[in-house]
């Protein structure tokens, strides 16, 4: 074993790890669920562009930049259903928890395909969230 290993292991046992204690990721007022529909509006886009398109070249692009922008929409989803809505938010709005559930299934499939009534559904279950958000911003 190195010398510099043997000192940090005897470093790590003498002092422990200091605790850190915070209320969220970032300071509050950060989240925005614009995040995940601007990545749903892209989802929506690229569908349609597909789908006006023969260029297999093109096609084949366009479904690899799809499902990475579904996945982004999945992760800013669950960033805000995670991170900002707490308890007394789904007290509140008990269809919360359905909404999440159904806003990132739509973003699973908008990855699975190319129809753009599964791109606007995804958009229109973002509004849904985004109305409730800012509800919640009020109070």
């Amino acid at each position: 074993m190195r010398i510099l290993d043997r000192a940090l292991i005897t470093f790590d046992r003498l002092v422990p790890p200091a605790a850190a204690h915070a209320h969220c990721d970032l300071p509050c007022g950060v989240y925005d669920p614009a995040q995940a529909r601007i990545e749903a509006e892209s989802v929506k886009a690229i569908q349609e562009k597909y789908n006006a398109s023969d260029d297999p070249v093109f096609r084949q692009r366009a479904i690899q930049i799809k499902e990475e922008r579904a996945d982004l929409v999945k992760h800013h989803l669950w960033v805000l259903w995670t991170d900002y809505f707490k308890p007394e938010h789904l007290e509140k709005f008990p269809q919360l928890h359905e909404l999440f559930w159904k806003a990132t299934k739509s973003a699973g499939e908008s990855k699975k395909t190319t129809d753009t009534e599964v791109g606007q559904r995804l958009l229109d279950e973002i509004a849904e969230i985004t109305k409730i958000f800012w509800e919640t911003k009020k109070g």
